[in-house]
């Protein structure tokens, strides 16, 4: 299948805040409870927060489509770098969601790869990114890309303190 990325917008916010939320439900729901669910969605995924990120300075936002409809976004953030990576210059995947329909069709693949090339093109050493380490699915795609694990950190979901584990790509 073919996909044409392009950049978000502000005017894309409440579509990136929609897809997040669903696809965020759907992908991690099974896995946890409904309250600590509807806590993280409500107090710390609210759809104001997502479209507050889209147009901030440090964000960058890549949209893609199927030839109908979105298919997926990634979100790109050059802001901070976990010491454990002793400074290197990096470029953080921060999100790369697609849509349920989507995943297997060669969504993922076309953000990872834009996702790498603007991470070449602004003279990046490392793109990394912080997976649940429950999400094996994910874990597997990122390892076939060359993605390392380097640490790990602490993530609240509602009040269930979650391992993700940090994993980097060398460029």
């Amino acid at each position: 299948m073919n996909f044409i990325v392009r950049p978000a917008t502000v005017e894309d916010a409440l579509l990136i805040a929609d897809i997040s939320h669903q696809t965020f439900y759907e992908t991690f729901a099974p896995e946890n409870s409904k309250e600590d669910m509807e806590k993280f969605l409500n107090e710390q995924f609210t759809k104001g927060k997502l479209m507050l990120e889209v147009g901030a300075r440090e964000n960058i936002f890549l949209l893609a489509y199927s030839p109908e409809e979105v298919a997926g976004y990634v979100k790109l953030r050059d802001a901070r770098v976990p010491p454990s990576l002793n400074s290197k210059n990096a470029l953080e995947i921060a999100r790369i969601y697609s849509m349920p329909h989507f995943i297997g069709k060669g969504v993922g693949r076309v953000l990872m790869q834009t996702s790498i090339d603007t991470a070449r093109s602004k003279g990046k050493e490392v793109v990394w990114l912080g997976v649940w380490e429950k999400n094996y699915r994910a874990i597997e795609f990122y390892a076939k890309w060359g993605f390392e694990k380097f640490d790990e950190t602490d993530f609240l979901l509602g009040n269930d303190v979650q391992r993700d584990w940090l994993m980097r790509k060398n460029l």
